[in-house]
């Protein structure tokens, strides 16, 4: 029979292992949205490290008005708000992808989970 300590010590190894998996994520998006920034010379490209900056930086890299990093707000409208920020970040996406000579769908796949870690990054490193 699993014991009490034996399920915390499980619950403990998987939250350690997402804080890995996640951290990885974030400085490799980071990174990516740093290197964006300076193939499409703009500046502040650092701001990719920082939640919500990052967003900013988006929206500068998409020469969008500075006001669209409001879209944040959008996750909070209850039932729809979270369909609404992806709608929001998928046009960002669509016109970086287009600032760097891609189509404006291949910005799109940005807003899929674990396939955005692969189109960021040939976004940002590829030819």
């Amino acid at each position: 029979m699993v014991g009490y300590t034996d399920m915390m010590g499980v619950m403990i190894g998987l939250g350690a292992g997402f804080f890995v998996i996640a951290l990885a994520a974030w400085i490799y998006m980071g990174f990516a949205l740093m290197a964006i920034a300076k193939r499409t010379k703009t500046e502040n490209g650092w701001l990719g490290f920082i939640p919500i900056a990052n967003i900013y930086l988006i929206t500068q890299i998409a020469k969008l008005p500075a006001w669209y990093t409001l879209a944040v707000l959008l996750a909070f409208i209850p039932l729809i708000g979270g369909l609404a920020l992806i709608v929001a970040l998928a046009y960002f996406w669509w016109i970086v992808a287009e600032r760097l000579k891609r189509p404006g769908w291949f910005g799109i796949l940005a807003v899929i989970p674990i396939v955005n870690l692969i189109v960021v990054g040939i976004m940002a490193w590829g030819k």
